[in-house]
């Protein structure tokens, strides 16, 4: 399985200079967040594949107008062509706001998935917006990690992490994939292509 996956910047090569069929060869898109609803609105329509996406930490205009034809997993464990997906938006809370946690409320959301985690006996991918602390973070309060995270992580070692947050073009040096125990965790930022076997 193909799957696109976009996080923080829409990508100029899908949106402005796009060419029709450039959609076509993605079985999956995935979303970790801080994107324009229209963004993913026409990459769903253009792409004639299921997009699926978590809330980012800027996201709130989705209330107004959410990405129609997209299907939000922020909160849910899903199950795609076989493929376990957990979906947990948002960041840890630097200010007041509907999609930040502090790190009690992001343990306690965890709590709540892990029913769901033991029936679908656990899980592939987890899609968040901001990746795991120490891993792929930084050391500013915006844009630290969720040490909470890591408890999916020792317990469940899925095969990926999904995040965005951490636009790479303000920092060429940070590294798009890290290994942790078996997991890649991958720094969406713009876009990144999974090949899921």
């Amino acid at each position: 399985m193909k799957i696109l996956v976009v996080s923080d910047e829409e990508c100029p090569a899908l949106w402005d200079y796009y060419m029709p069929g450039k959609l076509d060869e993605y079985d999956m898109i995935i979303s970790c967040g801080d994107l324009r609803s229209e963004y993913l609105r026409f990459l769903v329509t253009m792409g004639h594949s299921r997009l699926y996406y978590v809330y980012g930490n800027h996201d709130t205009h989705y209330y107004r107008s959410p990405p129609d034809g997209c299907d939000c997993i922020d909160g849910k464990l899903i199950v795609v062509n076989g493929v376990r997906i957990l979906g947990l938006g948002g960041c840890l809370r630097y200010h007041p706001d509907d999609i930040q946690y502090t790190e009690r409320e992001m343990h306690r959301r965890i709590k709540k998935l892990k029913p769901a985690i033991k029936k679908a006996g656990g899980v592939d991918i987890v899609v968040t917006h901001t990746p795991p602390k120490g891993l792929g973070d930084a050391e500013d309060y915006a844009h630290r990690g969720f040490e909470s995270f890591k408890e999916i992580l020792d317990d469940y070692s899925p095969k990926y992490w999904l995040h965005g947050h951490m636009h790479l073009r303000y920092d060429m040096t940070r590294k798009r994939v890290i290994e942790y125990h078996g997991t890649k965790i991958i720094n969406c930022s713009e876009r990144y292509v999974l090949e899921y076997l």
